[in-house]
């Protein structure tokens, strides 16, 4: 009998939790076309798979405890796909999911084993920020920062954050921290709300301008990617994960590869024009290498000047980056070196290959870029690759100028170089350097000029550089897929099992 009650204790307890913050706000959700908390991790995981840990916790405040069914953050431990991962789903219909005493407990705990057994780690993010009064005062401080590796990132497994719908605090951090973030346009993310904003600034600010979606993918990159629902959301942390491994001390899981992955690279003259003046998408030229239907570009609205893409060659994970003439002709500015930088810290740090398809005319130049310090971002980017561990195959298709060949893959900073009978190695636009070099003008002497011309394109060749062993390959740009494949098998780490030493994992995830 005894037995009895205790169990049915144990029902009414845990179906009490399940309710969350009541049918109400569950409704209002419901009605906006949102997913709430539990609902986001059955959309997101295999069916069946979550193991909650922490359901029956609560508030330590014995006046809000009895509203904190698991005190407003759902934590456990699901597959997807098969594999294993630890998850956290913020439960806004708990007060707004602010961080507490416990809470931050339970994230501790399946953040602390996602590391140690090696699993990727899920934030769904949506977040008041952190709780009051609990954090108010004296004794507010007590429980704060209380875990001296809270904020620490080593990357021994991939981090994703989403953020749908509010995130302050906790939801802020985390998705900093991540190495994918996806979000929901009309979400917002920022330190502190509209609303204490206005207030700390003395002005009103409206949630867009503060961190709605333009904002962190266009301006401060801070998301890699948005999106119109939750459900896109969700399918985006399935396939960003379907390119990681589970952990930094394994390769990534490989892939069937389509039937027809073959084609497309065969179109590839009809896909590049041949003069230089002309543009085109790089991302087109990936997709036809790529195997098919494989791609996914992060960070897409952000320095688009170059192309950081997450794809498969031959069903095994590749990175490319790919310098895009559709925007500021392919030259290289602030923005886009961050976002270059932050790409090789992610696939050095998960063991995936590196690949540049380079057609660049130098970097930005201009009294905007030195405000931002361009001269430290590119060393920046200098300063990762030489740390990059991975395999790195450099192709380049057009042009390759100044210190940019450099930084996009030449001279000692690859495995292989090759090049397309396209290639230009000068060091500048050779009707320019003319200028430069010697002082001729087109228009006050057309002979001369188109002799200096000629001279100086001589010298820029793919012939020359292939003479001088800086090229290992000049190669049929229809056979670029093909000789990708083969290069990455040459160069995989068999010593290691495909790992690479990491020397990238403490890179700050922002700058």
């Amino acid at each position: 009998m005894a037995a009895k009650n205790v169990l049915k204790e144990l029902e009414e307890r845990t179906a009490e939790v399940l309710a969350m913050g009541g049918a109400e706000k569950l409704a209002e959700r419901k009605a906006q076309g949102v997913l709430n908390a539990r609902e986001r991790i059955d959309y997101l995981v295999d069916a069946g798979s979550f193991a909650e840990s922490g359901r029956h916790a609560r508030s330590i405040r014995a006046e809000v405890r009895h509203k904190t069914p698991a005190d407003g953050k759902v934590t456990g431990f699901a597959r997807i796909d098969g594999r294993e991962v630890s998850i956290i789903s913020n439960d806004f219909t708990v007060l707004g999911a602010s961080s507490s005493v416990v809470n931050m407990k339970k994230i501790r705990h399946v953040k602390q084993a996602a590391t140690r057994y090696g699993m990727p780690l899920v934030f769904l993010g949506e977040s008041s920020g952190a709780r009051m009064p609990d954090r108010m005062g004296a004794a507010g401080r007590a429980i704060l920062a209380q875990d001296p590796t809270e904020y620490q990132r080593l990357r021994e497994s991939p981090w994703v954050a989403t953020l749908m719908g509010q995130c302050y605090g906790s939801s802020t951090w985390y998705a900093a921290m991540s190495d994918f973030v996806v979000m929901r346009k009309g979400s917002v993310m920022a330190i502190a709300s509209p609303n204490v904003t206005s207030i700390a600034i003395g002005k009103p600010v409206e949630p867009e301008a503060l961190g709605g979606w333009k904002l962190l993918t266009g301006v401060s990159g801070l998301a890699d990617m948005a999106v119109d629902t939750d459900e896109q959301a969700l399918d985006a942390v399935k396939k960003f994960l379907s390119y990681m491994p589970a952990h930094s001390m394994e390769t990534p899981p490989e892939q069937p590869v389509p039937a027809g992955s073959n084609d497309a690279c065969r179109t590839m003259l009809e896909i590049v024009p041949e003069a230089r003046n002309k543009v085109y998408d790089v991302r087109k030229v990936i997709a036809a290498v790529a195997d098919k239907d494989s791609s996914l570009e992060l960070k897409e609205r952000f320095g688009r000047s170059i192309a950081t893409v997450l794809a498969r060659l031959d069903g095994r994970s590749v990175g490319f980056i790919a310098s895009n003439p559709l925007f500021k002709g392919g030259a290289l500015d602030a923005d886009a070196c961050q976002k270059a930088t932050r790409f090789m810290v992610l696939c050095d740090s998960f063991n995936i290959p590196i690949v540049f398809l380079v057609d660049v005319p130098g970097f930005l130049i201009g009294v905007e870029g030195e405000l931002r310090g361009m001269p430290g971002k590119v060393i920046n980017w200098m300063n990762a690759l030489s740390l990059v561990t991975v395999p790195r195959i450099t192709v380049i298709i057009r042009k390759s100028y100044g210190q940019a060949f450099i930084n996009m893959g030449g001279g000692r900073n690859t495995d292989e170089l090759a090049c397309w009978p396209s290639a230009d190695l000068g060091f500048m636009d050779t009707r320019a350097s003319v200028n430069v070099l010697y002082g001729v003008k087109e228009q006050d002497d057309p002979e001369k000029f188109k002799q200096l011309v000629a001279e100086v394109e001589r010298d820029t060749t793919p012939w020359e550089l292939a003479r001088l062993y800086e090229a290992q390959h000049v190669i049929d740009p229809r056979d670029t897929r093909d000789f990708l494949i083969r290069m990455l098998q040459v160069h995989r780490k068999r010593l290691k099992n495909g790992v690479g030493e990491h020397r990238l994992a403490n890179w700050p995830t922002s700058y």
